[in-house]
């Protein structure tokens, strides 16, 4: 059986990576400390003698006995409500996190797939956005603590593997959407979710215009389970091209739900991409992998997902402000 450390196992795309891990067969080894991750996501795996868990912050010295033969490092803030409230430890996870991994994985001479994202890119000047593309990031903007932790994360990564030779893969994740999202993240797809079942209305920022690309997380979690199997060591993209504006997705989801809510509109966020759409040309040619879930499909899913929480869950709320000043 072979042995494969998740971190982040307990955050929303960590425990469906967990899930999927331990249906292939590994011994699963999850470790998250918790800051925004919820150990409810992954109860249902304590009593597989195939789990196991570990509270622990990657940030500081990681320590593992025994072999391992592969690390999925997915522990980092996510959402910009949680990385503009902590942004010292979105940074410290993306740097010193991914250097203890790096060691680890070179201690056990396993294979590392470190998890980038699509703000890599930043407010892209390119249209779709591919891998080649260098992006356009402000380093000292509200946001530029998690866009400059993950470009450090793919830049020492790629120093790993040419210096060391280690083995390793680097995943830009777009837009994700399913199951185990909080609905107070900040996130689009549950900000929405979450004001249609309170019956409020739905909060878009700027004009609407703006564009995203939403993946399923089952699409997801099977490109990601692709890259780590492959041998291909650059970034890859993984996300849905099917691009929409965020005033047409909020109407879908009024929509969706069957609500009578109205869109009203606040100032647009500091350093907000305007434009969101993976050219997955290299996944598809790389890996064979495209999305499959349309996104009629799978926003049915998650509004079934969302409307079985509790009233309580449902009434948590965060302020979408994301200028840095939470």
């Amino acid at each position: 059986m072979k042995k494969i450390l998740i971190t982040g196992a307990a955050g929303f795309l960590g425990s469906h990576l967990c899930d999927r891990f331990i249906a292939e067969g590994y011994y699963v080894i999850g470790m998250d400390n918790l800051i925004t991750g919820d150990l409810r996501n992954i109860e249902h795996l304590f009593p597989l003698a195939s789990f196991e868990f570990h509270h622990h912050d990657v940030s500081t010295f990681v320590h593992l006995p025994g072999t391992l033969d592969y690390i999925l490092h997915f522990a980092s803030p996510a959402s910009p409500i949680d990385y503009l409230k902590i942004p010292i430890e979105t940074l410290k996870v993306g740097s010193l996190g991914t250097l203890n991994l790096l060691g680890l994985a070179m201690d056990k001479k396993a294979t590392i797939l470190v998890a980038s994202t699509s703000e890599v890119y930043g407010d892209p000047l390119v249209h779709p956005q591919n891998e080649e593309y260098y992006g356009n990031v402000s380093p000292v903007g509200p946001r530029g603590v998690y866009d400059e932790a993950k470009r450090f994360m793919e830049a020492i990564t790629m120093a790993y593997h040419r210096h060391h030779g280690l083995d390793t893969r680097i995943v830009r994740i777009f837009n994700t959407y399913g199951s185990r999202m909080r609905l107070n993240d900040g996130r689009v797809v549950p900000a929405f979710m979450g004001q249609a079942l309170r019956g409020e209305d739905l909060t878009v920022f700027g004009d609407g215009s703006q564009t995203r690309s939403f993946t399923y997380i089952d699409d997801q979690v099977e490109g990601i389970y692709r890259l780590l199997m492959s041998d291909y060591v650059e970034p890859v993209n993984i996300g849905n091209p099917d691009e929409t504006t965020i005033k047409e997705f909020a109407e879908e989801i009024i929509k969706l739900t069957g609500t009578d809510q109205k869109i009203i509109y606040r100032p647009l966020p500091k350093d907000d991409p305007l434009q969101r759409q993976p050219d997955i040309t290299r996944a598809k040619k790389v890996l064979g992998w495209e999305p499959k879930v349309k996104r009629a499909e799978g926003l049915k899913k998650v509004y079934g997902y969302f409307k079985s929480l509790s009233p309580e869950e449902l009434q948590k709320k965060e302020h979408r402000d994301f200028s840095g000043k939470l």
